[in-house]
């Protein structure tokens, strides 16, 4: 098992020397999910209880919560596309972390991104907790995701984002290969190398500037927090960016961003960020590809 690193790079950051002099990099991801959450459906013993709308709703044993599942569906029927035309007004790119089995249950997502020449990265082959879930089966589940996304979006995925990790997971995507990066990790405000062999590219997510907040007791209440977040978080990173310039990423998710009153917080801040000056709003993979030609491992 690895040592956990506390130092990271410490009070001398790299310059990550970002296109344009850029003092952030700023990142959205759009999780796509809906279809691929815990429900008897898919073969599970009980409906879904995270990241819903009724938070503290206990899991239905052998039985469907219909409510919980229509809460999951309108992120794939009405919430995705709005905030895809969100970015599409703006000629604004953005990474997807992509379930597989939610793409074959719409693969009309996964055309429409790569139409619009998004990134399509790996999200795990179910929207579930992978702590219980055996080597083998993971190993398994790996694999169909990476078809699917090939089959579907045309291309093969080049970034790796589980979320609820196992043990292995890490270690299954480094014998996997054919990645990039992977960004299982929420511990720094620039990418970094684990010595592994061959080394592998960590591209951090967060969290934090997530809209998962809204779903959770004592988050964002209104769209308002969640546009604060985001703009006191930007503000201090472009203040900082002047001496050492940072990447921020930013979470989203069609059935909770999608939603007509929270989509509005969404929008101003992708034109607040759109109208400022030394700002590099791109994909994981042009961060990664960047890193790997100004920072190799």
């Amino acid at each position: 098992m690895p040592a956990r690193d506390l130092a990271g790079y410490g009070s001398a950051p790299p310059d990550p020397r970002w296109p344009g002099g850029a003092r952030v990099a700023l990142q959205f991801v759009l999780n796509i999910e809906e279809g691929a959450e815990s429900c008897i459906l898919n073969g599970d013993a009980s409906s879904e209880a995270y990241l819903h709308e009724l938070p503290g709703r206990p899991p239905r044993q052998a039985e469907r919560d219909w409510s919980v599942e229509s809460m999951y569906e309108y992120g794939a029927r009405a919430g995705v596309w709005r905030l895809l035309d969100l970015f599409a007004e703006r000629r604004l790119p953005l990474t997807a972390f992509a379930v597989g089995r939610a793409l074959e249950l719409n693969p009309r997502i996964g055309q429409a991104l790569s139409a619009a020449g998004h990134e399509v990265a790996g999200h795990g082959y179910r929207w579930i907790d992978y702590r219980g879930v055996p080597e083998d089966e993971e190993r398994r589940q790996i694999r169909l995701t990476i078809a699917a996304i090939e089959r579907i979006c045309g291309k093969r995925p080049v970034g790796w984002y589980t979320g609820r990790v196992s043990a292995s997971t890490r270690r299954l995507i480094h014998e996997e290969g054919g990645f990039l990066y992977s960004s299982d990790a929420y511990n720094d405000d620039l990418p970094y190398w684990l010595s592994s062999s061959p080394p592998l590219l960590v591209i951090p997510y967060t969290l934090v500037n997530n809209d998962a907040r809204y779903l959770l007791p004592g988050g964002f209440a209104c769209g308002d927090d969640f546009y604060r977040m985001l703009r006191d978080a930007f503000d201090q990173l472009w203040h900082e960016g002047a001496r050492a310039p940072k990447m921020m990423s930013v979470g989203l998710h069609p059935r909770i961003s999608g939603h007509p009153a929270r989509a509005m917080a969404l929008a101003r801040f992708l034109d607040d960020v759109r109208g400022r000056d030394a700002v590099w709003i791109c994909r994981r993979e042009d961060i990664a590809r960047h890193w790997m030609a100004e920072h190799p491992a």
